[in-house]
């Protein structure tokens, strides 16, 4: 895997006076799952995209995902290969069902409005039945995935609901958390045939919500997930009538050694917020997803894991089907899926990209695809075209920055990144305040804050209600905002600069939080509003760029050559790779370890010992990244993870995957030796 390091885009303009439009930003690399070799490591997306929906139509892949109450919702992605994504169009570009949905009246929806997505295609038709809180399940239908959708509202609310057409050609829902409602829909798809409800899977049985109703061949499968232990279950029948088998893990304990981070259980500030746990097992393991089959046969699963504060990421599973079920994992290692793999065959290659294009800089006729407005947008109070090159949005009345309407949203992304913003504050009006934002609970902004007296920057934690100021100039105009975030520490350092050269830190690091409140990761906002109570003046924003120093990991990844290897946690150099070893590359993203002429070997029995030339997989290691920057070795004989065995001082390939607490001596350090 080789390390893209990127440049920084800085929009370097003077503080005194704007220019007409600031430069457009630079193409930037954002996280890419596809390493470019052939293989790929999870998550698909180092951003949220929660409650993954995916379906094969011909030689396409299609995904659709929970949005809550971000605007527009119910993102459709399209991929050839089920690595490399990219953004069709939204089912809906507003849900508007009342005051609570535009944040007005003191009403919100944070947490609420679009999720859990059953994404269809039958007869030349794509439907997307989604939850709604509030309201009935609402049916999205196109006959073109790039729309224009029709929204239909079903008769009644169907919790975590999946549809399925079945070859009889009537259509079919399943829904609930733990016990399995069953039903037939009427021709309309929008109500259930009266007499056909019943309990198709009993509370007990080991089910969970979030279904997924699918059939291959002559059996019907549900997918589902349950909390209690983050795992994924699975019932299969041969008949609607059943009886029905239940699997309760198909996929358990995945968590690629994230460690637990900050979260909170609280519903209003000040959180009672605990600290992040590396002893913590089976909290955020994959669970909610589906599988699918390629054109070339092979059969790939798609399914999220909460990934503290950055929200619920998507991955990718190699299925091993055995007795009739489909793992996800490899064969000797079921449940279990590989951080990095070998991307699936097609016979049309995708090349690296990402769904979306980050920067924007406002020059264009509309948004970047890549925007969400938190809740519906007063499209009134927001314009491309009364200042071109800038997003102009007015100063509503507002009692602080959760209130604030048409505040402009898009998904944070890790594990690393820089997000800047730039500002011209000439139009703020007194009682004005506008600037960048972390949306999550608690909240971060840091932006000008426009009085009677002049201007200041303000930077706000809501833990605490805690503000920092700085002054600032009445004469300057432009302002640049930025925030610089690690996800893997869940700390954000917010600042600000007069000329997007020189940033000057402001208050403490920022704490995120993993929290259920918005149901959602951090996102970045542009905002402005008026804490006096009336439509203020405007706040033009002529620029954002996105920054990632390591969008593919944390550094290159050598193949050849010699390097060291230490487990973390040991430093006495007494353990069987502490002397140098050579690198042999064996194909895409795989290497063979080699001292004075042999080859770490794997027996069958998964030890390991300096045995002959590299030949076969028993020499062969899947080199893999963790998420904190160690190197994992993954046999290829047993698909089990090399460690060292303390009391025996000796290797062993017989690990399901590296733990958080990196203390389990599958994680190793690796330098370059001379």
């Amino acid at each position: 895997m080789t390390l893209a390091l990127l440049a920084t885009a800085l929009l370097a303009v003077s503080s005194a006076a704007p220019s007409p439009s600031a430069p457009a930003p630079a193409p930037q690399a954002t996280w890419t799952a596809d390493n470019g070799d052939g293989t790929y490591s999870n998550p698909l997306f180092y951003d949220e995209f929660s409650d993954p929906d995916v379906i094969r139509v011909g030689d396409d892949f299609y995904m659709a995902g929970t949005t809550m109450h971000a605007m527009p919702g119910l993102p459709l992605l399209r991929s050839r290969d089920l690595v490399n994504w990219t953004l069709v169009s939204y089912a809906v570009d507003k849900l508007d069902l009342g005051p609570a949905y535009r944040l007005e009246g003191g009403k919100a929806i944070y947490g609420q409005g679009i999720w859990a997505p059953s994404l269809r295609h039958h007869a030349g038709k794509f439907y997307i039945f989604s939850n709604v809180n509030g309201a009935t399940t609402q049916l999205f239908t196109a006959s073109d995935p790039k729309g224009p959708w029709t929204r239909t509202p079903m008769k009644r609310s169907l919790h975590d609901l999946s549809v399925l057409f079945d070859d009889d050609g009537k259509a079919y829902v399943v829904w609930g958390y733990q016990e399995i409602h069953f039903a037939q829909l009427d021709a309309s798809l929008t109500d259930i045939v009266p007499g056909t409800e019943r309990v198709l899977i009993p509370k007990g049985a080991g089910m969970g919500e979030g279904a997924h109703f699918v059939k291959f061949g002559q059996t019907y499968f549900i997918f589902s997930a349950e909390w209690d232990g983050m795992r994924m279950a699975a019932a299969r029948a041969t008949s609607l009538a059943g009886p029905w088998e239940v699997n309760p893990a198909i996929s358990v304990g995945e968590d690629f050694g994230l460690a637990k981070g900050h979260r909170t259980n609280d519903r209003k500030p000040p959180f009672r917020i605990s600290p992040p746990d590396p002893s913590a097992r089976n909290w955020g393991s994959l669970h909610q997803g589906t599988i699918v089959q390629t054109p070339a046969g092979e059969w790939w699963g798609v399914s999220m894991y909460d990934a503290n504060s950055i929200g619920r990421l998507t991955a990718l599973s190699p299925v091993t089907w055995k007795d009739g079920w489909p793992y996800f994992g490899l064969a000797g290692n079921l449940a279990r899926t590989p951080r990095t793999w070998i991307k699936p065959k097609t016979d049309r290659p995708s090349s690296p990209h990402a769904p979306y294009i980050r920067n924007d800089d406002f020059a264009g006729p509309k948004l970047g695809a890549v925007w969400q407005w938190n809740h519906v947008p007063a499209d009134d109070k927001w314009s491309l075209k009364a200042r071109p090159g800038f997003l102009r949005l007015t100063s509503q009345p507002a009692t602080d920055f959760l209130s604030a309407r048409n505040s402009l949203t898009q998904r944070a992304v890790g594990p690393h990144a820089t997000a800047t913003a730039a500002l011209d504050v000439s139009g703020l009006k007194a009682g004005d305040v506008a600037g960048l934002a972390l949306l999550n609970r608690p909240y971060g902004w840091i932006g000008v804050e426009r009085t009677a007296e002049g201007q200041r920057i303000v930077r706000f934690d809501e833990q605490g209600a805690i503000r920092t100021t700085a002054p600032l100039g009445k004469d300057v105009r432009r302002v640049w905002f930025r925030v610089g975030s690690d996800f893997l520490t869940e700390r954000h350092t917010l600042s600000w600069s007069t000329d997007g050269v020189r940033f000057t830190p402001l208050g403490e690091d920022f704490v995120s939080v993993f929290q259920l409140i918005t149901f959602q990761g951090v996102r970045y906002a542009l905002f402005a509003f008026n804490t006096e109570g009336h439509e203020g003046g405007v706040a033009d924003f002529d620029g954002f760029t996105l920054d990632q120093p390591d969008p593919r990991g944390a550094k290159p990844i050598p193949t050849d050559g010699a390097v060291s290897l230490r487990p973390v946690g040991r430093a006495d150099g007494a353990d069987p790779l502490a002397a140098p070893v050579r690198l042999v590359a064996r194909g895409p993203g795989r290497v063979s370890l080699e001292r004075n002429g042999q080859a770490l070997t794997v027996g069958d029995d998964g030890r390991a010992a300096w045995a002959g030339r590299a030949a076969d997989e028993a020499q062969t290691f899947q080199w893999i990244e963790s998420l904190a920057g160690d190197i994992t070795l993954m046999s290829l004989k047993t698909h089990r993870y090399l460690r060292l065995d303390p009391a025996a001082n000796a290797l062993v390939a017989d690990s399901p995957g590296p733990t958080a607490d990196r203390e389990d001596g599958v994680s190793f350090i690796w330098r370059r030796a001379p």
